[in-house]
């Protein structure tokens, strides 16, 4: 028997949709009110209001009962699918990826809410992207291991054919020496040097998550890049991933940022430390919760953990498989991890306060570490540094910098939980409201250098950002914490390319890899091989000159992941 249930809780999607335009019209309530009443977005709400006005639809013939029931979707998986669709996705890619959440969903049911929220059908898509060749062959179903023999006399139209633009630079890094010391394991198809290559290229283009390899699946130029026919399918990278453990990852890491040492491209008196939280929005996530300093919030994530040299501003080291109960003491594993690198430390760690504890400091002191990092200042503290005297005006150059010249009191002071004394500075006329209370065991470097060392710690907050964004770090879609430290390794290899290049482009020494990959590396280019020659030829663009200008000529140029082939960049 019907009571005033079957009103207030409409079950059948025409009377929701009903009750939900008599709450916008007649009750005059806002759509996101009305939105979070029925189970719909805003935007849906508006079509429907757009819809009726319209007279698109009535409600004399209801969906009769007794018809498949189509399937509820909530509001997050629907702000999920919108979110995607603006990224231009199919329905069938947003699939796969619900699906890599937890969320099985048909492509008929994705359709339908894209059509709700008022998305047109994408338009259609040239041959390349439907998976064919510009010579119309279809993309081979397997990867497999490629010979330049198979290429000889051969042209190709290649999409990203500026990823070719690293190749000298990994062949200079000593990639594929790094690999095979890492003891990374292959397959019988795709050796373990062209799965390295094939996640790094992904990388090195800015593709937003593996699933979404697709995208490069009909170009063979890139495949070539990786030595194979054709890029791993996104099941077969992500089942790569998931074998790796974490000695073969250990190795990489450490076996990698040697070899960057040996090149003398970090500097290493300074080395800034944070933390990073890569957010999981899986329904299902294991993970634990911790604070995301983005998102001002806590929220499930893997915590990772990022040093990067302050000088040549290259990640050193990265760790991703940290418990709460584990992150007060990440600065003493890496200290371990760092005295592996160099056998005598002589650098300066900078965090800020939070990063570890007072009875952690005093072991790195008596470790003959040198630290620069924020005493937790309480009301007490703030209360006394009006009395305080006296103060000394000092200068922390730097162009972007606000204010430049702080007023600074320096002291010497001690600590619980401390073994022995800290030298304290308090900085005032700083930008801050709260004046900023440093702290080391530094006691013999001026105080302009330790104040400037701890200001200039931005710097890996800006890494991190730039990781974020290009290298699409945030785009986690697994809770394996071993497949989460991989990928932020193949981002700290990639970041340090992307500053490689940088560094041989005049005028753009200093440069971001989104600025770097939209003037140099993006775009088509062609791809042709002959007698043991490869060729990538670039079309005519304004940055062409400063490429030419690259002294290529004493860079390696053998390619030996492909038969040792003579690679040529010719910038038209």
């Amino acid at each position: 028997m019907r009571d005033e249930k079957f009103f207030l809780h409409p079950t059948h999607e025409w009377q929701r949709r009903y009750e939900a335009l008599r709450a916008s019209f007649v009750d005059r309530l806002p759509a996101k009110v009305v939105g979070d009443k029925f189970g719909y977005t805003p935007s849906y709400v508006n079509l429907l209001r757009h819809q009726f006005a319209h007279e698109k639809f009535d409600f004399s013939e209801p969906v009769p009962e007794g018809k498949t029931r189509r399937r509820k979707v909530d509001a997050v998986t629907r702000n999920k699918i919108c979110s995607w669709r603006e990224h231009r996705l199919s329905a069938g890619e947003i699939a796969q990826l619900l699906s890599e959440d937890g969320i099985e969903i048909s492509v008929r049911t994705v359709e339908r809410i894209l059509a709700e929220e008022g998305y047109p059908k994408l338009p259609r898509r040239t041959r390349l992207k439907i998976g064919l060749t510009v010579q119309g062959a279809k993309v081979p179903e397997t990867s497999q291991s490629i010979s330049m023999s198979k290429w000889d006399n051969r042209k190709h139209e290649c999409q990203d054919a500026g990823i070719f633009i690293f190749a000298p630079f990994i062949q200079q890094l000593g990639i594929p020496q790094i690999v095979q010391k890492a003891g990374l394991p292959g397959s019988k198809m795709i050796p373990a040097l062209s799965y390295f290559l094939s996640f790094l290229a992904v990388k090195l283009v800015g593709t937003e998550r593996y699933a979404h390899m697709g995208e490069h699946a009909f170009d063979s130029g890139i495949g070539l890049f990786a030595g194979l026919n054709v890029l791993p399918k996104c099941t077969a990278m992500s089942t790569y991933s998931y074998g790796l453990d974490s000695p073969e990852l250990l190795r990489l890491q450490s076996t990698f940022v040697k070899q960057v040492n040996k090149l003398g491209l970090i500097d290493k008196n300074v080395i800034n430390l944070d933390f990073h939280t890569i957010p999981h929005f899986g329904e299902e996530s294991v993970l634990q919760k911790h604070w995301a300093g983005a998102r001002n919030k806590r929220m499930k994530g893997a915590l990772t953990l990022f040093a990067q040299d302050a000088s040549s501003k290259l990640i050193l080291y990265t760790a991703a498989d940290i418990q709460k109960n584990e992150a007060d003491d990440q600065v003493l594993s890496f200290l371990e991890y760092w005295q592996g690198i160099q056998r005598r430390v002589q650098s300066t760690f900078v965090f800020d306060s939070k990063f570890t504890t007072y009875s952690n400091l005093s072991a790195l002191n008596q470790k003959g570490i040198k630290f620069i990092t924020l005493r937790r200042r309480g009301k007490k503290l703030i209360q006394n540094v009006s009395q305080l005297k006296p103060w000394k005006r000092i200068n922390i150059p730097h162009a972007k910098r606000k204010f430049p010249n702080p007023l600074v009191h320096e002291s010497s002071i001690e600590i619980k939980d401390y073994e022995g004394s800290l030298r304290q500075l308090i900085m005032r006329g700083n930008g801050h409201e709260k004046p900023v209370f440093i702290i080391s065991n530094d006691f013999d470097s001026p105080l302009e250098l330790v104040a400037g060392n701890y200001s200039r710690r931005w710097r890996v907050e800006n890494a991190i950002s730039e990781a974020v964004k290009f290298f699409n770090l945030n785009a986690l879609s697994s809770p394996i914490l071993v497949k989460v430290h991989f990928d932020v390794i193949m981002t700290m290899i990639a970041d340090t390319l992307y500053s490689m290049l940088a560094k041989n482009l005049r005028g753009f020494e200093d440069c971001d890899a989104p600025k770097i990959y939209r003037h140099f590396v993006k775009g088509k280019g062609k791809i042709v091989a002959k007698d043991g020659n490869l060729s990538v030829i670039f079309p005519k663009r304004a940055h062409n000159p400063i490429l030419r200008a690259v002294p290529w000529h004493r860079m390696p140029s053998v390619l030996s992941w492909l038969d040792d082939a003579n690679l040529e960049l010719v910038f038209s």
